[in-house]
């Protein structure tokens, strides 16, 4: 009976005084089996956090797809007659010109360099993902054409940067194109609005105001040198730039979200495989603690195993036996790892006290991001860990001799 078979691999695992040095290996184990899952889960979350984070500011900031230049020149021109068309294309929510370049920002302060981005803005025209929720103000005066042209919307650091407030004034130094050179020229805007993406690339150099003030201040004509699009599912994004590709012709190129930041998709991919390789190390020095216990086991019960198969134990269930107790011993580790995982993951991403350098980071805190199906494969992980280090010890109790083991009994 099963029940039998359960009932003596307990027994086994249970202290004794003679047993005193397996029932300590025996905890360390179960402490490895949890320490391992607890740490795979953390590691996850980390990633999970980092990739969700990561993503979530990206796609806020940018398009899921961008129209631009194939070999950037003066601008896209009759860029109006697109949009129609790029508006048609299944899973397109929005479709957005923009005009963005590098100027000076001069505050009371200082001055900085900031990336001026012209969009339309006010007048029922649909607003960018990253000034949905503004950190100070609105877009309120866009709606009037005495103010738009003059209304401005910079990054929470920028504006540190620069020493400005919502409501203070700020110059905008741009190019303007002479006879004999480039000379600069400055602008007065008002800052109406201060956003924060969370990104501090993003934070500390963008800056909105109109696609006609945009225009105005890098002395270009109507032209812009993107077409956004936003879609109801960011991961159709390489579907709907093929199918942009025949609209656009052969002078635009269709760019997606993930191509443009391939480089940090693919690096967190490798830094989640790196972790899951490193971490499951643990789970093999788990392993190897599960199998000494099992040897020392049927090293110390070798009596009692012949005495079972005398009283007629078949080998199958000798060998169950030794199989039930590794799984005991993982499935208590596995347990109390994701307890502990799982406890610890959200006590760090509610009280964020992993802090971080946002200059570097772009984010001020390390975020974590716990999936119920991480501990499925998780736990299954550790089982099988295991499982396998059973099988040697399970199968060496099996061969015992119950004669040859009673002979001098």
């Amino acid at each position: 009976m099963k029940r039998f078979e359960w009932i003596v691999a307990i027994r086994y695992l249970r202290a004794k005084r003679k047993q005193t040095v397996i029932s300590v290996i025996t905890v360390i184990s179960i402490l490895g089996v949890a320490a391992g899952v607890a740490s795979l889960i953390i590691a996850l979350s980390i990633n999970n956090g980092f990739s969700s984070t990561l993503e979530a500011s990206l796609l806020s900031a940018t398009a899921h797809v961008s129209i631009q230049e194939r070999h950037p020149s003066f601008g896209i021109e009759n860029w109006q007659a697109l949009i129609p068309r790029l508006r048609r294309i299944p899973h397109v929510v929005t479709v957005t010109p923009g005009l963005y370049d590098q100027v000076g920002l001069r505050g009371p302060l200082i001055s900085a360099g900031a990336i001026l981005k012209g969009v339309p803005l006010g007048n029922g025209a649909p607003v960018p993902q990253m000034l949905e929720r503004l950190k100070q103000g609105s877009l309120a005066d866009f709606n009037d054409s005495k103010t738009a042209e003059t209304s401005i919307v910079l990054g929470a650091r920028l504006a540190e940067q620069v020493g400005v407030r919502l409501g203070s004034p700020v110059t905008v130094i741009g190019n303007e194109l002479t006879p004999f050179s480039i000379a600069p020229s400055l602008y007065k805007f008002r800052v109406v609005g201060i956003f924060e993406s969370g990104l501090y690339d993003l934070d500390s150099t963008w800056a909105f105001t109109t696609l006609k003030a945009a225009q105005h201040v890098l002395d270009l004509p109507d032209v812009v040198n993107a077409i956004e699009l936003r879609l109801d599912d960011a991961y159709q994004a390489s579907a709907v730039a093929r199918e942009a590709a025949p609209i656009i012709g052969p002078k635009l190129i269709a760019e997606t979200w993930m191509t443009q930041n391939r480089p940090l998709l693919n690096a967190l991919k490798l830094e989640k495989i790196v972790s899951i390789i490193t971490v499951s190390l643990i789970e093999l020095i788990a392993a190897l603690n599960i199998l000494v216990v099992l040897v020392m086991l049927v090293m110390e019960k070798h009596r009692d195993i012949a005495i079972l198969m005398s009283m007629g134990a078949r080998r199958e269930q000798i060998r169950r036996i030794f199989v039930l107790q590794g799984v005991i011993i993982g499935g208590i580790g596995a347990a109390i790892g994701l307890t502990a995982g799982y406890s610890v993951t959200a006590l760090c991403n509610h009280y964020r006290w992993i802090r971080l350098d946002e200059q570097i980071y772009s984010i001020s805190y390390v975020p974590f991001l716990s999936r119920p199906t991480d501990a499925v494969w998780v736990a299954g992980l550790a089982l099988l860990t295991s499982l396998v280090a059973t099988l040697h010890p399970s199968a060496s109790a099996a061969r015992i001799a119950p004669a040859e083991a009673l002979r001098y009994e």
